[in-house]
């Protein structure tokens, strides 16, 4: 029986939370942060100066993208880890904080503040990495989510010192999506999908509807397998989850990073649908992202190394309205 599902992602099950997890990031010499958090305004298409060696280069083309709108975000602290015995990132309990913006989150173990930097550069040689802690502040957005988001990224840095030498810098500021990434950059776009809930065999996996005559039943997916094999092999395709899962979309391509005083080049006159008007910076991303509007998503940078042969600031002239 012929089915349309990959294999590849299994279990398919619900995405334990509304953030996408970030399981690897890439190594980077840069100062910067690794991600950041957007929400998914909606699709819309460009036109732009063909810069690729296509048939149409120097030409003008239209391509489909994608809005993200980027809220206010903080560094409000750091963390550092020591490698285990298998050297490999354990996490410890030495973490520095900025204590108003901490306070301000309702973080109650406050053991380290700002104040106590210079204490831990000399302790160093102790770490094998640290990394940023961040605050996203949707409140305010269309996204109509008002908590804050708290996350960690991964900092660019030939060693451990430049990196706490970045943060140290940063600690506490605010922090802009043109400081981390630049336009015509290559990105990783991690988001959920859309979930759909619990569906049959044939909405989940697209199996053909029995004959009519052959089962009492109709848009089951037949039989389980063998007789005599004792269980049913994952592979057989039955009723379960659908959507909600976690999805990252390698080698997005940044067409253009606007501003808040910028949000009239990419606002349609009644706003988006099912969103609403961009009210504070936003990045437009080449093709699709995963989700529906208004879904959190993280932005990273590449980690298939696609910008290593140079980045090229693409020549947006005119987004669709």
């Amino acid at each position: 029986m012929p089915t349309h599902g990959s294999m590849m992602y299994w279990p398919r099950r619900r995405a334990s939370k509304r953030l996408a997890r970030l399981r690897n990031s890439p190594k980077f010499a840069e100062q910067a942060l690794c991600n950041l958090v957007a929400f998914k305004v909606g699709m819309t298409h460009v036109t732009m100066v063909d810069d690729t060696e296509s048939p149409s280069k120097n030409a003008e083309v239209a391509k489909a993208c994608t809005v993200l709108e980027v809220p206010k975000m903080e560094v409000y602290g750091a963390r550092f880890y020591s490698p285990n015995q298998f050297n490999n990132y354990q996490e410890t309990k030495t973490e520095i904080y900025n204590k108003a913006i901490a306070q301000k989150l309702n973080i109650k173990k406050i053991t380290n503040d700002e104040t106590k930097l210079d204490a831990m550069k000399a302790k160093l040689k102790e770490f094998n990495e640290v990394r940023a802690l961040v605050v996203a502040y949707p409140k305010g957005l269309s996204a109509e989510q008002h908590h804050p988001v708290r996350f960690e990224s991964v900092v660019g840095g030939k060693n451990v010192e430049e990196k706490f030498e970045f943060i140290s810098k940063v600690l506490g500021k605010e922090i802009k999506a043109s400081e981390s990434f630049k336009p015509g950059e290559y990105v990783d776009v991690l988001g959920i999908s859309k979930g759909k809930g619990w569906q049959g065999p044939i909405k989940r996996f697209h199996v053909k509807r029995n004959f009519h005559k052959a089962t009492n039943k109709i848009r089951h997916g037949g039989p389980l397998g063998a007789f005599g094999s004792g269980k049913i092999f994952y592979t057989v395709p039955r009723a379960g989850q659908l959507g909600f899962n976690y999805r990252t979309e390698h080698n997005k391509r940044i067409l253009k990073l606007g501003l808040k005083t910028d949000i009239e080049f990419v606002n349609k006159r009644a706003g988006f649908s099912n969103y609403g008007l961009v009210k504070n910076d936003y990045v437009i991303v080449s093709g699709s992202v995963a989700g529906p509007a208004k879904r959190m998503v993280r932005i990273r940078k590449s980690i298939r190394h696609r910008n290593e042969t140079g980045i090229k600031e693409p020549k947006v002239v005119y987004v669709a309205k």
